[in-house]
């Protein structure tokens, strides 16, 4: 599991006074960096080298979250195929659960416009992450 921990900004509030459901997507994207240096080490992101896509996304708003206090986004890796894997995450506030999530992540050549198998070594450091049966 990767753990990020993110303070809410003033713009992230919507005129009800909470975060607004917009924002978890972008602390979900960013708490995946640590997964992405498992494919880039240096985070470089280059068409050329980086063989990343996202694929699919989807959120569920389990809680509402407030501007006063920190988030805490857990990030586990809940499949692992042949040419993909989703990753899971949670966005905790205060001891509450607040949004949950999953997105899938290609292995993906950009020159080719084509999905590849992920190489057996980038799997063996995704097993690492994953999340425990419930």
């Amino acid at each position: 599991m990767f753990t990020t921990t993110v303070s809410p900004r003033f713009g992230d509030l919507d005129a009800l006074g909470h975060i607004n459901n917009t924002v978890p997507v972008f602390w979900f994207e960013l708490a995946r960096n640590p997964l992405f240096q498992i494919f880039d080490s240096a985070l470089e992101i280059k068409r050329e080298t980086f063989p990343l896509i996202l694929a699919h996304a989807d959120y569920d708003y389990v809680d509402q979250l407030y501007f006063q206090y920190e988030i805490k986004i857990k990030t586990w890796i809940s499949r692992i195929g042949v040419k993909s894997f989703t990753v899971y995450h949670e966005a905790w506030q205060e001891g509450r659960l607040c949004v949950k999530g999953n997105a899938v992540l290609v292995y993906y050549d950009f020159n080719t416009e084509q999905p590849l198998p992920i190489p057996e070594d980038k799997k063996k450091l995704l097993t690492e992450h994953l999340l425990e049966s419930q």
